[in-house]
């Protein structure tokens, strides 16, 4: 796998993290969890623009936010009780078959 790749899905998993703790920040007022917040989007930001750099801003972005929107979805559901509902799960299938094909798109392997 293309090093770029593996800054993408790295940084795709940041994304997520960094929604928790700005989540968890309470608007910047509780400070440990927004320097966290700050730190969590530099990084994400920085394995971004590696990845920007080998696969393409437009490629690289999308994955970023089907995945990251993905993981949020599922951690709202489960961290914070969202309702699971059949819509819900639909819309969230359409985004993964969208990340498979934009994937697939792009020349590669899933």
């Amino acid at each position: 796998m293309d090093l770029g790749w593996i800054y993408l899905i790295a940084a795709s998993m940041l994304e997520p993290c960094w929604v928790f703790t700005l989540e968890r920040s309470n608007g910047f007022k509780r400070a440990s969890w927004g320097i966290l917040t700050i730190a969590l989007i530099l990084m994400c930001l920085y394995l971004l623009a590696l990845a920007v750099a080998a696969i393409g801003p437009g490629i690289a972005y999308a994955i970023l936010a089907g995945i990251g929107a993905v993981i949020v979805v599922m951690l709202g559901c489960t961290i914070y009780r969202e309702a699971v509902t059949l819509r819900r799960i639909a819309f969230v299938a359409m985004i993964v078959v969208g990340i498979i094909g934009v994937r697939l798109a792009s020349g590669g392997i899933i």
